[in-house]
This record gives structure tokens, C-alpha cells and sequence, in this order.
């Protein structure tokens, strides 16, 4: 019966997780902000979620293919992005105990996957070198800082939330 209530506690956890990202990826795609050279993906602040919970990697993963599709990316885009977010998510639970360290590794795991598909898939004008620098820039402001505050939010919760 454990196994069973940890699976659904799992589930659940995941997608609500996964249902925040799209939330946060489509409003931030009715910015304008989501997509494109220049990327500044709120939901992206939701990488904080796993220095709480293991439950957060899968959600976030989910919630990225989800929001990939949902906001019109391409197939390889979908792929790339949504590996990038896994990487980085499974990196920030590892060094979860650091979590100045563990908020980078979504910045680093996008500023590196993404830049070839803005410049390859979808063509756009410009370096792999600028790609990096304004992906790693949104990265900074949704992935790291953002995720910083949430999890100083978090932190004084986290018993009640994360059980």
C-alpha cells in the first residue's frame, strides 16, 4: 500500500507541476516571451521545484514537451527543449543541497541545446554565440534568479507541501 500512495502522491505531484509550466509557458507565449532568440520562459523559475521534490523532474519534463506543443514548436524543438529541461531539472535534484550550484544547470543545459535549434531548425539570423548569450540571459532571469526567489518562498513551506 506504500508503493501505491507514493505513485499517486508521484502523479500528482508531477502533474500539477507539469500543468503550472504550461500555464506559466502559454501566458508568457501571449507575451511574446516564450519562444524565439530572446526567451523568457517564466515557467522556467518552476526548476526550483526540484531542490523540494524528485516529483518535480518528470513534471517539469512533461510540462515542457506539453508547453513545446501547446505554444506551436517544432518536432525537434520539442525534443531538444524538453531533453534540456530534463537535464537540468535531474542536475538541480542532484545538487539540491547547493542550490546556488543547481539553479545553473538549467541555464547551462538550454544555453547549450537551444542555440543550434534557433539556428539550424528554425533558421534565425544570427551566431551560435549570440544564441547562447540570449538564451543564457532569459535562463539567468527565469531559471536562476526567478527560481532563487521561489524557492526562498518555498523554503518556509516546504514541510506542509512537500511531505
Amino acid at each position: 500500500m506504500k508503493n501505491q500512495k507514493l505513485s499517486v502522491r508521484m502523479i500528482v505531484y508531477a502533474a500539477v507541476i507539469a500543468a503550472l509550466y504550461v500555464v506559466l509557458t502559454e501566458a508568457a507565449a501571449l507575451l511574446g516571451l516564450s519562444s524565439g532568440v530572446i526567451q523568457f520562459r517564466i515557467s522556467e523559475m518552476l526548476n526550483a521545484l526540484a531542490l523540494f521534490t524528485p516529483y518535480a523532474i518528470p513534471g517539469l519534463f512533461v510540462g515542457c514537451i506539453v508547453a513545446n506543443l501547446v505554444t506551436g514548436c517544432i518536432v525537434i524543438d520539442v525534443v531538444v527543449g524538453s531533453l534540456a529541461t530534463l537535464v537540468g531539472a535531474l542536475f538541480a535534484y542532484k545538487f539540491r543541497k547547493y542550490p546556488f550550484v543547481a539553479l545553473l544547470f538549467p541555464v547551462i543545459s538550454n544555453a547549450v541545446a537551444i542555440p543550434p535549434v534557433l539556428a539550424y531548425a528554425y533558421g534565425f539570423e544570427g551566431s551560435l554565440l549570440y544564441f547562447c548569450a540570449t538564451v543564457a540571459i532569459g535562463e539567468i532571469v527565469c531559471a536562476y534568479l526567478l527560481g532563487l526567489v521561489l524557492k526562498a518562498i518555498l523554503e518556509r513551506y516546504k514541510e506542509h507541501i512537500f511531505k
